[in-house]
């Protein structure tokens, strides 16, 4: 990442400036997005905006974002990256305040545009899927009715680091997979995952965790649902326990970079894992390959998003 948007203005990374009285430093108050492009076309871009801006009013941050200045931004971006396509990370930090907590409106937000190159993508990854570990770190309460996509990240990174040591027994143990990691929330239900939503399948019926369960209302989840139903497909959102995965014919996660992901083993620590030899066993899910509903929406979702898509939806 040679070149990023800082305030509008391409910058080398390495020369891009934030100022210590920031508030979204001080304080966590600011927001962002991720989205990618698809033959330098940014996906979904209208709905990630419209996120966004709703997010910063709760905040008492005034960001309008003018889409055609964006959208020659991220071209730009990509041109002086040499990239042909990238990973996105929109972020508005509050801008600078005095030192401690204020009620004034901030005026003058800080908005850094940061891209690098998609993540390296196995062939398999969309055939034979990840395993979905069930993580000890819970599901935190958002600091709002409906969870913002924040600065906040602590509660994600906590996750992922417990993540990181399951997959270092999963070695240990013959899985090679890659993996992804589900949190409960403090009662006990499903939520979502570190950095996507979650759906399962079972007996032709859709379901996803809902809401008020606290999670994101992720966008690529919300257009899962809009083909579900182009599809004649029953969707449910409700409250599920982990015992509902492993009953279920496919399970799937979803984000913006990934698209949607399909799981194919589930999996947790096993209580004796200090024994020597005592690894983690794994349930499959279905015939331990993408399942043919997953597969439909995936394929639906890449035509209605990818760069010969007629809008944003």
């Amino acid at each position: 990442m040679n070149y990023i948007g800082l305030n509008g203005v391409p910058v080398r990374s390495s020369e891009a400036v934030v100022s210590v009285m920031d508030h979204g430093f001080m304080y966590g108050i600011g927001l962002f997005e991720t989205f990618r492009t698809y033959e330098g076309y940014p996906s979904l871009l209208e709905r990630h905006l419209e996120r966004l801006t709703e997010g910063c009013l709760q905040l008492g941050i005034s960001y309008q974002p003018d889409i055609a200045i964006l959208r020659s931004e991220i071209a730009g971006l990509l041109a002086l990256n040499c990239l042909r396509d990238g990973y996105f990370r929109l972020a508005v930090s509050a801008g600078e305040g005095p030192l401690g907590l204020t009620s004034e409106e901030y005026e003058q937000p800080t908005v850094i545009l940061y891209v690098k190159s998609l993540p390296p993508v196995s062939p398999t990854l969309y055939t034979e899927g990840k395993q979905l570990w069930l993580l000890e770190t819970r599901r935190n309460t958002p600091e709002t009715p409906i969870r913002l996509k924040s600065f906040h990240f602590m509660n994600n990174v906590r996750a992922r680091r417990e993540l990181s040591e399951n997959e270092r027994l999963s070695e240990n143990g013959g899985f090679r997979l890659p993996s992804e990691g589900v949190m409960l929330t403090k009662d006990g239900v499903l939520s979502e995952g570190i950095t996507s939503n979650l759906f399962f399948l079972r007996e032709g019926v859709l379901y996803t965790p809902e809401i008020e369960t606290g999670i994101l209302p992720g966008i690529t989840r919300a257009v899962v649902l809009e083909l579900a139903a182009g599809l004649g497909l029953p969707a449910k959102e409700g409250r599920y326990s982990w015992d509902s995965l492993l009953h279920a014919d496919e399970v799937f996660m979803t984000n913006s970079i990934q698209e949607l992901i399909p799981v194919t083993r589930l999996i947790r620590r096993n209580p004796e894992e200090g024994v020597k030899g005592a690894y983690p066993a794994y349930v499959q899910v279905g015939l331990g390959k993408i399942g043919p509903f997953t597969r439909d929406l995936l394929d639906l979702y890449r035509k209605k998003v990818g760069a010969n898509a007629d809008s944003d939806l």
